[in-house]
C-alpha cells in the first residue's frame, strides 16, 4: 500500500469543517504552516536510533559508575488524540567499555518523542535502544510529562504529571544501584 500524503488542502478542509474560513487573512497561510509543523513533529520516524547512538571506546573501559543526564526535553504527541505531551527525561547508564556522547542521549529522546506515542512505550524504547547499542551493565530511564489530552479536555486536570520508568540490566536486581539512580534522577 502506498503512503498517502496529507496535503495542505486537507488542512484547509479541517478548518472549514470547524466553521472557519481558511481564506481569511489570519488563516490563509495556516495550512502550509501546519503541514510543515507536523513534518517536524513526526520527523522521528525517519531517524534510526542505532545511528544516533554511535558508541566509542575512549577511556570508558575504566569507568564503571553511573552516567546520568537529567532535564532532557520531551515534546511529543499522543497517538490517541494527537494532543501534545511534554516534560523532561532522565537517562542513566553504567558503561561496560563503551560510552556515547552525552548530546546523543538528547537526540535519542527526541527521535522517539517525534513519533505518535504513548509515554510508557517511549520510555521503554529509549531504554531498549541504549541496551542494544551500548550493551551497558545497566540502563535507567525516567520520563515526567504533562498531557494536554488530560489537561485541556476530558477530566481537565491541569498540572498533573505522569511519571514512567524503565530499569534494565543491573538496575533491576541491584537495589543500591537502583536507589542511587532514582536519587540522581529526582528533580531538585
Amino acid at each position: 500500500m502506498s503512503k498517502e500524503e496529507f496535503s495542505e488542502n486537507d488542512w484547509r478542509r479541517l478548518l472549514t469543517s470547524l466553521g472557519e474560513d481558511p481564506d481569511r487573512p489570519g488563516l490563509a497561510e495556516t495550512p502550509h504552516r501546519v503541514a510543515k509543523a507536523w513534518k517536524h513533529w513526526t520527523s522521528g520516524y525517519g531517524q534510526d536510533p542505532v545511528e544516533l547512538l554511535k558508541a566509542f571506546e575512549d577511556g570508558a573501559e575504566q569507568y564503571n559508575e553511573l552516567i546520568v543526564v537529567r532535564g532532557i526535553p520531551v515534546y511529543s504527541h499522543c497517538e490517541h488524540h494527537l494532543a501534545p505531551f511534554f516534560g523532561k527525561a532522565t537517562i542513566g547508564y553504567v558503561p561496560n567499555g563503551k560510552i556515547v556522547g552525552l548530546s546523543k542521549l538528547t537526540r535519542l529522546v527526541d527521535c522517539f518523542a517525534k513519533r505518535l506515542q504513548v509515554q510508557e512505550r517511549m520510555t521503554i524504547q529509549i531504554a531498549n535502544a541504549m541496551m542494544e547499542v551500548l550493551e551497558p551493565k545497566a540502563v535507567g530511564v525516567v520520563v515526567r510529562c504533562r498531557h494536554m489530552c488530560m489537561e485541556s479536555r476530558g477530566i481537565r486536570t491541569p498540572g498533573e504529571e505522569t511519571i514512567t520508568s524503565a530499569m534494565l540490566g543491573e538496575l533491576q536486581p541491584n537495589l543500591a544501584l537502583r536507589t542511587e539512580f532514582l536519587a540522581l534522577a529526582r528533580e531538585q
